[in-house]
């Protein structure tokens, strides 16, 4: 093996190291908000030390293969997804850790309305958002454009139950004048979720890019979805 594949295998294990502890810190974040638990929103919080620490030695990695390399081709578009993955996935780590200093800040005698929570749909937007990570993480291992295509195609329910909160949380603010407060930290929330729901279709993006050299971040969504069906129908005709 060519010492600069060595490199590439060990950058690409850091952002699956990374990646891995992104999504257990939004379900952790998750959990402490739907459970009002305290005790987990914090140990999120000081995981995010770790987090960061990964952005820094992964940015440092892919500057060094650069500079000691000079990758071409399809290696180069590697490093280059790896750069800008690496920065959604520590942006997600920031989004977790806003969830859960939510969770710390309000009082203890005042968890999220159940009904709210159930009105808003928060349980299925987290759960959608963690299967975008998931998908998105499927789609890089495996090398799969088709998969990472999947991704678009998701965040359309994210950017629904965003846009119907809204309405939601507004009439409950004015039936419950009291919870204000614990409104507007659920909306807060809810708007965390939905941006990392663009960041799953961002890092999607870019494994497009590295797998395909197709650049496809300006398009608008269903102009990818159109991609989409146009490959998943170039896949069935060739089977």
């Amino acid at each position: 093996m060519k010492v600069i594949e060595k490199e590439l295998s060990a950058l690409r294990d850091e952002l699956d190291a990374m990646w891995t502890l992104v999504t257990q810190q939004l379900y952790n974040a998750g959990e402490a908000l739907l459970t009002n638990n305290k005790e987990l929103a914090n140990t999120v919080i000081c995981r995010e030390r770790k987090v960061n620490a990964y952005e820094l030695k992964i940015d440092s990695d892919c500057e060094d293969i650069i500079a000691l390399y000079a990758p071409v081709a399809i290696d180069l578009r590697f490093v280059l997804a790896i750069l800008k993955i690496n920065t959604s996935l520590e942006r997600m780590g920031d989004f977790a850790e806003g969830i859960a200093r939510t969770v710390i800040h309000l009082p203890d005698n005042t968890p999220f309305d159940d009904k709210l929570l159930k009105d808003t749909r928060i349980d299925t937007l987290l759960k959608e958002v963690l299967k975008m990570l998931s998908t998105a993480k499927d789609a890089f291992n495996k090398e799969n454009s088709e998969l990472a295509s999947r991704v678009f195609v998701m965040d359309n329910l994210v950017d629904s139950i965003n846009r119907d909160s809204i309405g939601i949380i507004s009439a409950y603010m004015k039936e419950h004048v009291e919870k204000i407060l614990e409104a507007m930290y659920l909306e807060i929330v809810i708007r965390k979720l939905e941006r990392f729901g663009d960041h799953c279709t961002n890092i999607a993006e870019e494994i497009i890019f590295f797998l395909d050299a197709k650049v496809v971040k300006h398009a608008d969504k269903e102009e990818k979805n159109r991609q989409m069906s146009g490959r998943q129908n170039e896949n069935n005709a060739e089977e």
